[in-house]
């Protein structure tokens, strides 16, 4: 039957096996993988996330670059979401709920709403996902230099002020460093090493996932550390909990429905479902710093951000796999049948 088969599944997969189990030892060894602990998760992932996109450039032809540049429609379907569906969702989300809901907790909410996609982990998933990978280093790689901008515009909207204060050069610096370097790197090497890596394709799809291990494990580790889960009461991290999964089944939903409604290719939907659906903790941490200044509920409004990004690599890990299993199954009853000489 297909339920026995996908639990089978499940309990067999080496990768949805290590997200469970980052996750356990995040709880276990929560200091290790912290922020400044003995693991020095910021540079092994940091290091682990060059890697990803120095192999991807040495992947990328430019025919799939230009491919991705002149994909308007999924472009806008991207930036549209990230910055205007979120934040209509939180609205009518405020209307409905914003009397039971913590003022802090709600101003968090609306802040994670605000923020930019993530870079990696949505490159990562898309190539392991067999998806549009050009398409997804140029729309997350945007998404986070217009959230420099978007993000504290928006947050004003609702707080009034503190909208100032972003350092641009160091934020472009680091983006320059961490995206277009290796994936540049990548691309002027791929003369010399293109065909060797094509051949070993196996080996980045393992790299992607490495990473996204690495980034889960790690941002469980920060949850434990942060000591949120004895500062604050049950009933305000469930609120925290429940509405960050409702919101990211909600722009699943959505994401892969307008995906779907414009006709988009197989990969093109699974750069703009995992690019669209995606908010960065990487950027929103230390955004939130200069956004918020020391209000002392700072860690109240981080909390959806918290929950909601170890969440979104946990369900669009599993999503990754089964567009994989799909796209597989699609090249094999695409395949030509292979008739045995007589």
């Amino acid at each position: 039957m297909p339920v026995f088969k996908h639990l089978k599944r499940m309990f067999t997969d080496w990768f949805l096996c290590g997200m469970l189990l980052a996750t356990f030892l995040a709880y276990v060894f929560p200091h290790f993988g912290s922020t400044g602990g003995a693991m020095h998760a910021e540079w092994v992932i940091n290091i682990g996330v060059f890697l990803v996109f120095f192999l991807h450039g040495v992947n990328l032809s430019s025919e799939q670059i230009s491919h991705g540049l002149k994909n308007i429609r999924l472009h806008f379907m991207v930036q549209g979401f990230t910055f205007i569906v979120f934040p209509l969702i939180w609205v009518a989300f405020n209307k409905l709920l914003g009397a039971h809901i913590p003022p802090l907790l709600m101003l968090g909410f609306f802040y994670l709403c605000a923020l930019p996609s993530t870079i990696s982990s949505s490159v990562a998933l898309t190539g392991s996902a067999g998806g549009n990978v050009p398409a997804a280093i140029l729309n997350a790689s945007l998404s986070s230099v217009l959230g420099i901008f978007l993000t504290p515009l928006l947050v004003s909207f609702v707080v009034g002020s503190g909208a100032n204060g972003i350092d641009l050069g160091s934020t472009l610096l680091d983006l320059c460093a961490m995206l277009l370097l290796p994936l540049v790197l990548g691309q002027l090497l791929r003369p010399l090493f293109g065909r060797f890596f094509a051949r070993h394709k196996r080996y980045t799809s393992i790299a992607d996932k490495v990473v996204i291990l690495l980034l889960v494990y790690a941002a469980f580790c920060n949850s434990m550390v942060s000591g949120m889960w004895q500062q604050q009461g049950t009933s305000v991290i469930f609120s925290a909990l429940a509405g960050s999964a409702i919101l990211l089944a909600i722009i699943l939903w959505l994401t892969t429905r307008t995906a779907r409604a414009l006709k988009f290719s197989t990969a093109d939907e699974i750069a703009a479902v995992f690019c669209a659906s995606k908010k960065s903790l990487a950027a929103g941490a230390p955004m939130a710093a200069l956004i918020f200044g020391a209000n002392p509920g700072l860690g109240l409004i981080l909390l959806p951000i918290m929950i909601y990004h170890p969440l979104q690599l946990i369900v669009c890990s599993v999503m990754a796999e089964n567009y994989a299993t799909r796209n597989r199954e699609e090249a094999a009853a695409q395949s030509p049948a292979i008739v045995p000489a007589r």
